[in-house]
């Protein structure tokens, strides 16, 4: 994805009136391209970066992408604290975890759909598509409800559905230990997973537990060049 250039947009401008909820509002304020824009889902003093993809993709909607979470070159730790993936971290320009409460934010008062995008280091590009993506109050433990799987690179995200979020300071999965431990960054563990796109950034084969997976695509032996985790508002 090409960043945009503009450079009130790289510094998180809002321009925007009234102030954007998501990426979807971003685009129709009148901006199109790809890059890092300011969102507001709890108000005016909620001021948060996000990448917005403005491309289209096969489905023929014209909803626009809020980038949720990405892996691509390492450069940020997701092995961290459950502050850190309840408020978010990273740079939207580059890796990044959106923070599980502004998803829930956003979920609760949006009907929102899922795309995983997934690259290999040899360069076959898929996904995986959700017909729906949904994160719950911290008082539940932030749990995940993914709706049907539609097409693409298979469901690894079916045991996870229904879970709560766990870190390594915050066990809520399924498993005699605890998985983010074991799995080195945080997601909604079962006991434990079919995808860990949080796990420590490697570069392909790598051993089980230790990478970016997305087990219907690849395996939990290989670790993705590119793991992207997106939401678009549902076209009722």
């Amino acid at each position: 994805m090409r960043e945009n250039s503009n450079p009130l947009l790289l510094l998180g401008v809002a321009l925007q009136s009234p102030l954007p909820f998501d990426c979807d509002d971003v685009y129709k304020s009148g901006w199109g391209q790809n890059g890092v824009y300011t969102i507001y889902p709890a108000g005016p003093t909620s001021a948060v970066q996000v990448y917005c993809d403005m491309g289209q993709d096969d489905t023929g909607s014209a909803a626009k992408w809020t980038v949720i979470q990405r892996r691509m070159d390492g450069t940020v730790n997701f092995f961290r604290k459950w502050e850190h993936y309840k408020n978010g971290f990273g740079f939207a320009g580059g890796e990044y975890w959106l923070g599980l409460e502004t998803m829930h934010l956003m979920t609760k008062e949006k009907r929102y759909e899922l795309r995983v995008d997934l690259e290999d280091f040899e360069g076959t590009s898929v996904y995986s598509h959700f017909a729906s993506f949904a994160v719950g109050t911290e008082s539940d433990g932030y749990r995940l409800s993914v709706g049907t799987f539609v097409k693409g690179a298979g469901d690894s995200l079916q045991i996870h559905n229904g879970q709560k979020f766990t870190t390594f300071d915050r066990d809520q999965d399924t498993h005699g230990s605890n998985c983010a431990v074991i799995c080195y960054g945080g997601f909604w563990f079962e006991a434990c997973f079919a995808a860990n796109p949080n796990g420590v950034y490697t570069w392909g084969p790598s051993p089980r537990y230790a990478g970016v997976h997305w087990r219907t695509f690849k395996g939990l032996e290989y670790s993705l060049k590119t793991l992207v985790m997106k939401i678009r508002p549902v076209k009722e």
